[in-house]
């Protein structure tokens, strides 16, 4: 029991889908009220004596349209070719069809089965009284009006819906992702800005620190100009230790999001955050001065065939030798540096190697030993800076107690990486720019999108047909179809009555006593559609006798609402008696 009561549910829940919310549950009852009402006298009309079972089936079939559409269509078809009583429920299944089933395969079939068994129905309730051909001709045009155009109307209805509710539904994607894209525009920006203060002005403060810190040993100097030198470098202490720290809140809030690419030299991020030198490899050779400069023995080698190199990868040397130096001057002050740059077959090496310091800052500094100011940024972000031209970095300690950072830069890495900086024209600013170039990309391809979309199509798919176009195609093929099937029945029908009448002439010209198999092969074959409704008609005929009934083409004198007939009648093989005489209709 409980198996079939789960399988009742189930086909409950099949054949009438929910949820069945107040309005739809008095809509379906008053629609399925008024078919079964209307069915009702039109098959009085008909005269079939199957108005109540066709009421209450039209209900029913109403009702399940929406759970079973292609069944419901099927069995209305077929009452269809019963009876007529189920002519205006075809038009609301065709519509559920057409609306509802997805499967170009179901949807065919269903249609083509509906039609076919409306039609064999209707030649077997009418054979031998209409001709075949205006039976298949009304039937057929009859169908495609009643349920083919519904249902072309109806999917065209869907596909625009669909359409309308993925293009909204890319749009407020497309408002997010703008909005997403814009952010990490902004946070990629502080990430870059954090890096060249970092790199830059820590390097320029690193050379300050280690400029006072050389005057402080002068012997030359009073003690007040010593202590005025000691009291700048402490300020330029304190000014890299808050340099670290404005980087380091900087650098966290961009942390949730991979810093983007780096910008080549010359960008407004390099620009406005104060880089000396030209920022690639050729100002190098400036950070290398600077540092001799603050009294820092500094050597420069090259090795191999200079070649050329992306801008951002140039970028990445100046940076990665601006940090060694600067790392250099602060643990290592007074330590001799040495900057190699071999030109290796696929790559750039650079690399900076220091030893240990000779002796602690404090013991110059007079007994005061500052603590060294480090942010733990410059090397992550040297990473990431090599990473994006498809380079590496290491770093690491030498055996004599020294350091040693290398960096590999492959001539052709990335050259498009420094093409995705900022917009270098931005009135706003570099933060702004990007942010609004990055936004400007993703409305343009909001409106690719909806352009492709608008033409039937998906995004990044070949553009299709607009689904307008194609129902409009089916209407119009559905019409010329209605229209050559009505002509097809007028001619059948102009046919059949033709086959039905007796020309004047031939029933003057036949004489009494003519035999019966001439008479019959000079007279038309007649049609059920036409003569039924004569049997019986005219005279008693001759006792014994056999009588066929035609139309004529003498209408002379017939007044409104007569036909003119002639009668034939045979007994023994020959004609005994013939008659003309008017009936009414």
């Amino acid at each position: 029991m409980d198996v079939i009561a789960r399988a009742w549910s189930k086909a409950v829940r099949t054949a009438l889908p929910g949820p069945w919310r107040p309005g739809l549950v008095v809509r379906e009852l008053v629609g399925a009220l008024l078919i079964g009402g209307l069915a009702a006298p039109i098959e009085v009309v008909s005269g079939t004596g199957l108005a109540l079972p066709m009421s209450v089936g039209a209900a029913l079939l109403f009702l399940v349209r929406r759970g079973l559409p292609a069944t419901a269509l099927v069995l209305t078809a077929l009452a269809g070719g019963v009876g007529g009583g189920t002519l205006p429920l075809l038009v609301c299944v065709g519509w559920s069809v057409g609306a509802r089933v997805r499967r170009v395969g179901v949807l065919a079939g269903s249609f083509v089965a509906g039609w076919v068994l409306m039609t064999l129905f209707g030649v077997v309730k009418d054979a031998g009284q209409v001709p075949v051909e205006l039976i298949v001709g009304f039937s057929l045009g009859g169908y495609l009006l009643l349920a083919v155009l519904p249902a072309l109307w109806a999917r065209y209805r869907a596909q625009r819906r669909a359409l309308t509710d993925a293009l909204r539904e890319r749009n407020e994607q497309l408002v997010r992702e703008h909005a997403m894209i814009a952010h990490q525009a902004r946070l990629r920006e502080r990430h870059r800005i954090a890096q060249d203060m970092h790199d830059s002005l820590g390097h320029q403060l690193a050379l300050i620190s280690v400029h006072t810190g050389a005057l402080e040993v002068d012997r030359t100097l009073t003690d007040r100009q010593r202590e005025a030198v000691g009291v700048l470098r402490l300020a330029a202490v304190a000014a890299m230790r808050e340099l670290r720290e404005v980087v380091g809140v900087l650098h966290d809030e961009s942390t949730a999001l991979p810093p983007g690419p780096a910008p080549g030299p010359g960008s407004p991020s390099v620009a406005g955050a104060g880089s000396v030198g030209t920022g690639g490899v050729d100002g190098i050779e400036g950070l290398v001065d600077s540092s001799r400069a603050a009294g820092t023995p500094v050597s420069l080698l090259r090795d191999g065939e200079r070649r050329p190199l992306a801008a951002s990868a140039g970028h990445a040397a100046y940076r990665v030798v601006q940090e060694a130096l600067t790392n250099a001057h602060k643990h290592a002050p007074g330590a001799p540096i040495t900057v190699a740059l071999r030109y290796e077959p696929d790559a750039l090496v650079v690399e900076v190697v220091n030893p240990a310091a000779p002796e602690p800052v404090g013991v110059r500094a007079g007994g005061a030993t500052p603590a060294v100011v480090s942010g733990g940024q410059g090397l992550t972000g040297l990473r990431e800076r090599a990473r994006l031209v498809g380079g590496m970095v290491h770093a690491g300690p030498t055996p004599g107690a020294g350091f040693r950072l290398a960096a590999v830069l492959p001539y052709r890495g990335a050259e498009g990486a420094g093409a995705q900086g900022v917009d270098a024209g931005s009135a706003a600013g570099p933060e702004a720019g990007t942010a609004n170039g990055v936004a400007d990309r993703a409305s343009n391809g909001a409106a690719d999108w909806a352009v492709d979309a608008g033409a039937g199509g998906v995004p990044g798919a070949a553009k299709r047909r607009s689904p307008v176009i194609g129902c409009a195609v089916g209407g119009v093929a559905v019409l010329l179809a209605v229209i050559g099937l009505l002509v097809w029945g007028m001619i059948g029908f102009v046919r059949a009555a033709e086959d039905s009448t007796v020309k004047r002439s031939l029933y003057d010209s036949t004489e009494l006593g003519t035999p019966e198999a001439e008479v019959r092969r000079q007279l038309p074959r007649g049609s059920d559609f036409f003569l039924r409704n004569l049997e019986g008609s005219g005279p008693t005929p001759p006792a014994g006798s056999d009588c066929v009934r035609f139309l004529s083409d003498d209408n002379g004198g017939t007044a409104w609402g007569e036909d003119a007939v002639v009668r034939f009648c045979f007994k023994d093989g020959v004609l005994v008696e013939k008659q003309s005489y008017r009936v009414k209709q």
